[in-house]
């Protein structure tokens, strides 16, 4: 079984010469990661085995352990781990750095110490060796004083993203891997570089691979600028309906959506007249992300009026109230808060009975308020602890106004990673990280992970109520990123 812990994070090694501290590391972490107070002794000693030069070295072994905690880098110290004052200090410092830090307590044989001990070409003297080996067990109790988040013994060890490490400490409702899961893919970026004139080409593969990996919707982002959040103002962002029109064109199961449609970037009745005609040009693949709009600045840009907080969700709950009415049958007025229409006409009707509306947003109070009422779906924020919140604030509006939670989707947006292996994934994350960005850090934000750290992830997720996941791939531009996530998402499928 594999110990996940979170990256970065400090670990420090604990155990007597030739337990197999250095073997182990250099096996299981960067050699950029860690710390070892032999190899410092050989660059400032005659060799690693010159204990003259342990003071110099081990001052040298602090200041680098300051510096890369100071950085939130993930440090492995490959030391004794014998001396506790070193051991509470280094605990400190990645505690003042806001990292967690693990003891990990290698407890070899004496008989298999002694017999690497002999081959080594300068061996430690038995004496010392004994000395070590008899202090073992009194280290290993005062380890319980120096503040460790986790104390473990030696073991196949795993740097993974925080979120996965502690998915991975969270079990599901029946111990097992959650199935019945499904996904949907956001395609929030378009910067992929050449001619103008292979975008839709570009654009399309990405669907039709989609769809060809199992995900069961696709969604891009109602914005006419990039946001801060994903990029740059400059870079490319098509017009969300046009593209999700010309997608419906070049696939065939997919379902599409924008995720989420800003209430005040169109005219009610507008919107809902263009989400009948996807859905009759997507025969019947159409879903309808909608939220109040939050981007003042990009309003303001283009000259597009930003109601305050108030104006904005009579506006929401009105188009919430109006559309079943346009989409049905008839004609009928509809008078609301924020605008009236005299006849609600809309020919052809959506081949859907019911465009499923997913609203964003996680305010307790009047957004999820909405849902119970008047969605079938929402679109939530956070970590699996948030999400079971949230639904369970969800399941009291539903019984307020006697409605079956159960009708009610329950999905939530994350950026993930994949790869098939650790190797492959670290490759793939060195790759796309900035020069200044740690491959930890790189891999805390978007969640990255081999395919059963994703099934952990996601299975947290699944326990917590959410049904469908919406993921981000931040390596979507890369070869086989889309179908390195087809493995999760046929693991994670079924009833």
């Amino acid at each position: 079984m594999e110990l996940r812990l979170p990256a970065p994070c400090l670990i420090v090694l604990v155990g007597p010469s030739g337990s197999g501290k250095s073997t182990w590391a250099t096996g299981t972490f960067h050699n950029t990661e860690i710390v070892s107070s032999d190899f410092l002794r050989g660059m400032v000693g005659t060799g690693e085995d010159d204990q003259q030069a342990s003071k110099t070295a081990f001052s040298i072994l602090d200041q680098i352990v300051a510096e890369r905690l100071g950085r939130k880098l993930t440090t492995v110290i490959d030391t004794l781990g014998y001396n506790q004052d070193s051991r509470q200090r280094w605990v400190a410092m990645a505690h003042d750095a806001g990292l967690p830090a693990f003891a990990i307590v290698f407890e070899t044989s004496a008989a298999e110490i002694e017999l690497r001990n002999s081959r080594r070409l300068r061996s430690t003297p038995k004496s010392v060796l004994s000395k070590q080996l008899r202090r073992l067990h009194a280290v290993r109790d005062e380890l319980a004083e120096d503040g460790f988040d986790q104390i473990h013994v030696q073991q196949q060890v795993a740097l993974v993203a925080p979120q996965i490490a502690s998915s991975s400490q969270t079990p599901t409702r029946d111990g097992q891997t959650s199935t019945g899961h499904s996904f949907g893919l956001m395609v929030n970026r378009f910067d992929w570089g050449g001619d103008r004139e292979d975008f839709a080409l570009r654009l399309a593969a990405i669907a039709q691979r989609a769809e060809s990996a199992g995900f069961r919707d696709l969604w891009v982002m109602d914005h006419f600028r990039q946001i801060p959040q994903v990029g740059r103002v400059w870079e490319d962002m098509p017009e969300a309906y046009t593209t999700l029109s010309y997608l419906a064109g070049v696939t065939s199961t997919i379902r599409l959506g924008a995720l989420v449609t800003a209430v005040t970037h169109r005219s009610p009745v507008l919107l809902g007249k263009m989400l009948a005609t996807l859905d009759v040009i997507s025969r019947g693949r159409a879903n309808l992300g909608l939220g109040i709009a939050w981007d003042a600045k990009e309003h303001q840009a283009y000259g597009i009026p930003f109601p305050g907080t108030p104006q904005r969700y009579e506006i929401l709950e009105d188009t919430l109230e109006m559309l079943p009415l346009l989409w049905g049958k008839g004609a009928p007025s509809f008078e609301g808060k924020s605008f009236t229409a005299s006849e609600l006409v809309c020919y052809p009707r959506p081949i859907q009975e019911q465009i499923p509306i997913l609203v964003g947003g996680s305010g307790e109070q009047k957004t999820l308020r909405l849902v119970a009422r008047r969605a079938q779906g929402c679109n939530l924020f956070g970590r699996p602890e948030a999400i079971a919140h949230k639904v369970e604030v969800i399941q009291r509006h539903c019984a307020e106004y006697g409605r079956d939670p159960n009708q009610i989707e329950i999905t939530h947006l994350v950026d993930a990673m994949t790869a098939e292996d650790r190797e492959t994934l670290r490759h793939r994350v060195d790759q796309l990280r900035g020069r200044s960005v740690s491959a930890a850090a790189f891999g805390a934000r978007h969640n990255a992970g081999t395919v059963d750290d994703q099934v952990v992830h996601f299975s947290a997720y699944r326990a917590a109520g959410a049904r469908h996941s919406i993921v981000v791939l931040p390596d979507l531009h890369l070869e086989d990123s889309i179908e390195s996530f087809a493995e999760v998402i046929q693991r994670m499928s079924g009833p």
